[in-house]
């Protein structure tokens, strides 16, 4: 029976709660972000430093994407049993250290040693880093009605395009700052996890048993519960086996969302900085006035799929409706990858790749609150996990090919297959997604 948490005594109640646990969330992602671009931004340096070809550079990211991979099922898994609260404060206080750790690697004294480094630490980074998004997805299915939902995953959704944004201009003025030197990076930017967990401790708890949830909030949940086909959250339930969830068709769904549209979002975080380096030819320092514009968009995009998306429910369309109607501009909309291929301006390059990321943001916003849409809150972090584990399985091989292919060619193929395959994803989410008909899917999912 997983551990039940210990709660304070009840005090007065705080005025929309569940916002304020979807603004923590959404500053768990930021701080995730930031953490993981820190290497990403520093990637010309490091390479020039260390004298790494592109193969090289792959590597180090290819293993934070196995253990991101393996985490997201296996540690997602774990987020349903421990609880949310326990569960995201143990990843987040992980990864906070080992990226504080990576600066260990300064003392490694050869080009194959810290190479070596750098895929260790990368490693254990990217298992630490795998269970935020399962659990902030759970926190959603727990803390938010399906109307609202769509919002809320935007909202934490958001933290990765600001984060990733953030990261450029911080870790670069880190890096000038501390004398062209790298590793004080990793130390100050691993910490702003562990501020982030006081803050966790002190708010988070599930909302049946939340100290400073209003009576009139608490009411409101239970009944979009009851609604959606869920008992009381408090009640007793048998625990869904793997076998159960792969059976189902849309837990298929929800892994083509993931599976299709991620390799995409994962190639601009990681290789940006590097396609305008390599590429098109500008001094890294010079790009910082607009390498942060396709992360913008993506924060745009994903408050523009959640709330496009609660807009249509809220005018009478059904969840199910709405959801897939935002998948496919996101889709249509990631084929302007393309014309970044003949861009030659700085900021016209940029405006390409922030209508790819904006639409890409639409489509993964609604893969992420799919799971919390369809699933009961004790799958909800374990269907999460599988769709999340599935795309970075594909995003591994994606980066291995994009290491070689950028070496040996050059970007244009990259951009080409990107912007094709989420158009495959599209087709299969209308295909697979569909209300529960079977009792097996009836005792599993909710209606939507």
């Amino acid at each position: 029976m997983p551990p039940v948490d210990e709660t304070p005594a009840r005090r007065h109640p705080i005025r929309r709660l569940r916002w304020w646990i979807g603004g923590l969330l959404f500053f768990s992602t930021v701080i995730n972000y930031v953490d993981r671009q820190t290497l990403a931004v520093l990637a010309p340096f490091l390479k020039e430093d260390y004298q790494w070809t592109n193969e090289d550079y792959a590597l180090i990211v290819i293993s934070f994407r196995i253990a991101y991979a393996i985490g997201q099922t296996t540690l997602g898994r774990f987020v349903d049993y421990v609880g949310t609260r326990k569960g995201l404060s143990l990843t987040v206080l992980w990864y906070s250290l080992i990226a504080m750790a990576t600066s260990v690697v300064a003392l490694f004294n050869t080009s194959v040693g810290a190479l070596r480094g750098f895929v260790f630490f990368r490693f254990l980074l990217g298992l630490g880093e795998s269970p935020n998004w399962p659990a902030a997805t759970k926190a959603v299915a727990e803390w938010f009605p399906r109307k609202e939902r769509g919002w809320a995953v935007a909202l934490f959704d958001s933290g990765s395009s600001i984060g990733a944004a953030i990261a450029p201009m911080l870790v670069i003025g880190l890096y000038l700052g501390t004398g062209r030197q790298w590793w004080p990076v990793f130390l100050i930017t691993g910490c702003l996890g562990l501020i982030w967990l006081i803050f966790w401790r002190k708010l988070y708890h599930p909302p049946e048993s939340h100290p400073r949830i209003s009576d009139a909030e608490r009411a409101m949940l239970a009944a979009d519960k009851r609604e959606a086909g869920e008992g009381d959250a408090s009640g007793e339930r048998s625990r869904t086996r793997w076998a159960e969830l792969l059976r189902l068709r849309q837990t298929w769904g929800i892994i083509a969302a993931r599976a299709f549209t991620d390799p995409v979002w994962y190639f601009v975080a990681d290789w940006f900085m590097l396609y305008l380096v390599q590429e098109k030819h500008f001094d890294p320092r010079n790009t910082l006035v607009a390498v942060w514009i396709p992360f913008i968009a993506v924060d745009l995009g994903n408050f523009a799929g959640g709330g496009i998306s609660s807009w249509l429910i809220k005018r009478g369309w059904t969840v199910e409706r709405a959801r897939k109607a935002v998948v496919v501009f996101g889709a249509l909309g990631m084929v302007a990858l393309v014309p970044a291929i003949s861009a030659t301006n700085l900021f016209v390059v940029a405006g390409w790749f922030s209508i790819a990321t904006f639409a890409y943001a639409c489509f993964c916003t609604m893969a992420l609150v799919l799971p919390s849409d369809l699933f009961k809150s004790e799958s909800v972090a374990s269907v999460s996990g599988l769709s999340g584990t599935a795309a970075g399985l594909i995003t591994i091989v994606a980066t291995y090919l994009i290491g070689g292919v950028t070496t040996r060619y050059s970007f244009a193929p990259v951009l080409i297959v990107g912007s094709i395959i989420p158009l495959v994803g599209a087709v299969l989410v209308l295909w697979l997604i569909r209300n529960p008909r079977t009792e097996a899917e009836h005792r599993i999912m909710r209606r939507i």
